[in-house]
Formats: C-alpha cells, structure tokens, sequence
C-alpha cells in the first residue's frame, strides 16, 4: 500500500490551482511522477494534487478495471504542464468517479476530443490528440489542475448516484465491490 494518502474532497489542495513545473527533470518531480504512478490502484488517471502536491501533473493510464469495465487498454502517459489547445464541439454525458471523491458517481458532460500539449516524463514537448473515453480522463485529471472536481461538472444533483446504486443500475452487476 502507498504511503502518501489520496486526499479527499474537502481537502483545500483540490481547489487550488496547481503551480507549473519549471524543470521536469528535477529528482523531486521524478520522484512525484513514481509516486503517481504507484497510486494508481483502480483508477485510470491521477493528477499531483490528489497527494497533496500543487503541481501541474497527471497520470492517464485507460486500462479495463472494476470501475470501468469498457475502458480501452493503454500504457500509461505522463503529462506534465498539460494545456488543452483544441477541443471537439460535441460533449457527451458519461459517468465518472474520483480517487478523491471515494463512493460518488457523476453523470458529466465532457469535450467528444481534446488536442494537448505538455511535456513528457523526459521534459520533451508533445501534441496529441485525446478521444472518447481518454479524452474523458484528460479532461477529468486537467480539471484536479486547475482546481475542480467532476462534481462542478454534472448539470443537477440528480446526476449524482452512490457507487453500489451506480453499479447496480448502471453495469448491471448488482452489489458492492
């Protein structure tokens, strides 16, 4: 288990916006990318601010999981000083959840294509192009950058579900996990 707890909601980190990294390379932000990387668990993206770090960082790690079973497979991809250039008019509803909002589900709209640009864990700029769900995760862990969590996202409390209540009726699974 991780020694770094993940904040939760209420804590005042995850409404601030996160500083930007001025040296990728730097041993501390290695060290933070790793600590990221370790707390994944069941989450497909985590971002600086959910340990307690203000800064401008996310993990986006899809991969088929308990909490999305459809989720598509990819390595997991470092970004840092992430900044969304372009983005799909369409928006599509979809449910989300949080590390740091533990038990909660949202019914958020969310941009169909995000286009980012961001430094790589090797401080080397990249472009690229973000869809469906990916584009969901990036936009989901931006926000954690900027001080917003998917619940300032649904449009009425009524998209808000309990995760047993969310995995009954949503995925059919009935039950807690």
């Amino acid at each position: 288990m991780p020694a770094i707890p993940i904040v939760h909601l209420g804590n005042p980190i995850l409404r601030h916006p996160a500083q930007a990294i001025a040296d990728p390379l730097d041993p501390q932000v290695q060290a933070l990318i790793a600590d990221l990387l370790e707390h994944l668990g069941p989450g497909v993206g985590i971002a600086a601010p959910q340990l307690s770090q203000s800064q401008r960082v996310v993990i986006i790690a899809s991969r088929p999981n308990d909490r999305y079973p459809q989720a598509p497979s990819m390595d997991p991809l470092v970004l840092i000083n992430p900044q969304i250039l372009d983005r799909g008019a369409t928006q599509v509803q979809d449910w989300e959840g949080c590390l740091s909002v533990p038990g909660l589900r949202g019914f958020v709209p969310r941009h169909s294509w995000v286009e980012v640009s961001f430094l790589d864990r090797q401080g080397q700029p990249q472009r690229q192009r973000f869809e469906d769900f990916v584009a969901r995760i990036v936009q989901h862990e931006l926000d954690h950058l900027d001080g917003l969590v998917f619940l300032d996202r649904v449009n009425a409390t009524t998209d808000l579900m309990t995760e047993p209540e969310w995995r009954s009726r949503i995925l059919g699974l009935g039950g807690e996990k």
